[in-house]
């Protein structure tokens, strides 16, 4: 097979797998490849063996080097050693596990509580999402404390919560409070909220159309309370949050950053209610963050 051949079969290969740059380039790598074809010396013919065996023909000319990297830096990404497989690296948002520092707040308790009054009445009268907004009970805002050290985010609300306006006081709720219980805190020292703030019908997941509708409150709540640990309770909060595709359990077990703040990643309560030997992996992430707040769970 001629070295033309082989530079438009890779070619074709690397287009099959998604490299959308192979179009606009092909024209100028075959016509470089001819070019350094044509200034190369001929291959000398091997000669004929005494016994009168038929020649062997020359080895097949390959592409020349500079031509072949040529080809590489043009159409290849650099591959992360450290990445998993997915969707290309450059179409996913940058996850940071360096924590920038984080900027101290001037509002005070009273104005933290201003600040977030007047955005669950935004909220309430929220109509962004027509489906939502026609098919819930209230809204269900955020409830804690306006200066907490740690802010909780969730999915979005279930039956339970729509009909109280409270995130987690399903059964998913008494769950997270036996957690925070064992964590030495109570459920008043922590800021908890949700992705959404209306009940998807069905419980189904947020859809993304919604959760960037409701992101401006979401951001409101985190940058009022301005909190040092945020904890995304499943994948739902974690990839809203952080603009990343990672699988929950690959983010686990580090921070990542928010602004400021140290973000870590954990199997939401109801997971733990279908399937309780996940508790204690749970359990080891409440350890990780509490160590670093400086309190040794057992």
């Amino acid at each position: 097979m001629n070295p033309e051949r082989i530079l438009r079969q890779h070619l074709e290969d690397l287009q099959r797998a998604g490299v959308t740059q192979v179009p606009v380039v092909m024209a100028e790598l075959v016509a470089a490849l001819s070019q350094a074809s044509a200034t190369r010396a001929p291959a000398t013919e091997v000669p004929r063996r005494e016994t009168g065996s038929t020649a062997r023909p020359a080895p097949p000319r390959q592409p020349a080097p500079a031509v072949v990297a040529s080809v590489a830096a043009s159409v290849v990404p650099p591959v992360d050693s450290t990445s998993s497989a997915g969707p290309p690296k450059e179409h996913l948002p940058k996850v940071s596990s360096t924590v920038t520092k984080r900027k101290a707040s001037p509002l005070s308790r009273d104005q933290r509580e201003s600040k977030l009054a007047s955005l669950a009445e935004r909220v309430a009268a929220c109509q962004k999402c027509q489906e939502l907004a026609e098919a819930r009970t209230q809204t269900v805002f955020g409830v804690g404390n306006p200066e907490a050290r740690i802010l909780f985010i969730g999915e979005a609300p279930g039956a339970d919560e729509d009909k109280q306006g409270e995130p987690f006081v399903g059964r998913a709720g008494k769950l997270l409070n036996d957690i925070i219980k064992a964590m030495t805190l109570t459920r008043e020292e922590i800021y908890i909220c949700n992705i959404l703030r209306c009940r998807p019908p069905g419980n189904r997941n947020p859809s993304p159309t919604e959760a960037g509708n409701c992101r401006e409150f979401l951001d409101g709540q985190i940058e009022t309370v301005n909190p040092e640990y945020i904890v995304c309770w499943g994948s739902v909060a974690a990839k809203n949050l952080l603009g990343t595709d990672e699988a929950i359990g690959k983010l686990r077990g580090k921070f990542y950053d928010h602004n400021g703040a140290k973000v870590l990643c954990t199997y939401h309560p109801s997971y733990l209610l279908r399937n309780p030997p996940a508790k204690t992996e749970v359990w080891k992430d409440m350890k990780f963050l509490m160590k670093d707040m400086g309190v040794v769970l057992k």
